[in-house]
Formats: structure tokens, C-alpha cells, sequence
């Protein structure tokens, strides 16, 4: 079972689904509640609602910009000096949030240059991109809707700084599996165990 983006350059795959089915089959898996996914992986960001049975039933993606994702995380933690890893953590002890107002990944990271000249404190320029990145998915959000209870996927559902406002902006707290990052894996190899049906 092939998925992602490269799954039509897996030549020994037996068959290919999306990444879309898959992550709602592994989000329904791991937690059987789910009725809406918010995935932020590293190239896109997606919000995807299901049944009760865990089929899709509606999505929302954003492909076509970094802002949004895991690859802007890392650009940003680059140019701050910072390890990818402590992002949740330094953003929570801001006291406050200094606004990013672009949302383009180029704009933004020139905006934060600027603020690493004039001294502003990396916990607070941190915790204004984690409400960027909040903020641009939580227009996907609010276009879809939330049905049900909500599971985080993606390698960004480890950083406590974004899940914490995204569980603010929801009013209800989100399933997060340890190891969010594999649950489109987890979701392929199930379809694989069915058969190749998501």
C-alpha cells in the first residue's frame, strides 16, 4: 500500500490510497470518537471530517504554501536558533504573543529577522508564529466545520505551544496519539490489512 505524495513512484506497491483516507483511518482507529482530523504534517496541512464508521466524508488542504505547516516550523526554529523540539515548550512561557502578520513563510521570516534585531524575546516571537499557524488552519476549520471529537495528526501535534491554542480556539480538548506522525502510516496499513478499502 503506497500513499502520500510519491505514492505513483512506488513501482512494487500493490495498490494506492491518500493520504487523506489514511489518516482518517488511522485517527478512527486509535481513537474511535473522531469525527474531525486536523492534520499538520511538514508540506501541508489538512482538516478532514469522517463518519462514525471513520470514512471521509469532507476535507479541506492546504498545498499550495509552507505557512501552515511543519516546514515553516522548522525555517523559523532555524533562523531563531532554536531546536525544533523546544518550540512548545519556550512559546509557553511567553507572556505574551507578538503578532506575525504575514502569512506568507518568506514575509514571515524576514518579520522574524526584524524582531530577533530589536530584541524581542524568542518565547514571545515564538508563540506569535505558533498563532499564525493556529490561525491559518483555523480557517479551514471553521469553512468544514467540527463534528465529533477531534484528533491532531502530524508531526506539529508535538508541540504543545500549537495544540494548546488550537484546543483554545476548539473549547475542547484534542486526541493526540504519542507518535502523531505515523497515523497516515498507520491508517495505509490498515487499508493494506482490508484489502486495499480505506
Amino acid at each position: 500500500m503506497a500513499t502520500g505524495y510519491g505514492r505513483v513512484s512506488v513501482p512494487f506497491a500493490d495498490k494506492r490510497i491518500t493520504e487523506i483516507s489514511c489518516h482518517a483511518l488511522g485517527a478512527h482507529h486509535l481513537f474511535p470518537d473522531t469525527g474531525t482530523v486536523i492534520d499538520i504534517g511538514g508540506q501541508d496541512s489538512k482538516v478532514i471530517r469522517l463518519d462514525k464508521h471513520g470514512k471521509v466524508v469532507d476535507f479541506s488542504m492546504n498545498d499550495k504554501c509552507a505557512a501552515g505547516t511543519g516546514r515553516f516550523l522548522e525555517v523559523m526554529a532555524e533562523r531563531l536558533g532554536v531546536a525544533l523540539d523546544q518550540l512548545g515548550s519556550l512559546s509557553q512561557q511567553a507572556e505574551r504573543e507578538i503578532e506575525i502578520s504575514s502569512v506568507c513563510t518568506v514575509f514571515a521570516e524576514s518579520e522574524v529577522v526584524s524582531l530577533i534585531a530589536r530584541n524581542q524575546p524568542k518565547a514571545e516571537i515564538i508563540r506569535g508564529l505558533h498563532k499564525a499557524i493556529v490561525g491559518r488552519v483555523w480557517s479551514m476549520v471553521k469553512a468544514l466545520g467540527v463534528s465529533g471529537a477531534v484528533t491532531m495528526s502530524g508531526g506539529v501535534a508535538k508541540n504543545q505551544g500549537v495544540v494548546r491554542l488550537m484546543e483554545a480556539k476548539l473549547g475542547q480538548a484534542v486526541h493526540i496519539h504519542s507518535e502523531p506522525q505515523i497515523i497516515g502510516a498507520l491508517g495505509a496499513a490498515l487499508a493494506a490489512l482490508r484489502g486495499g478499502k480505506a
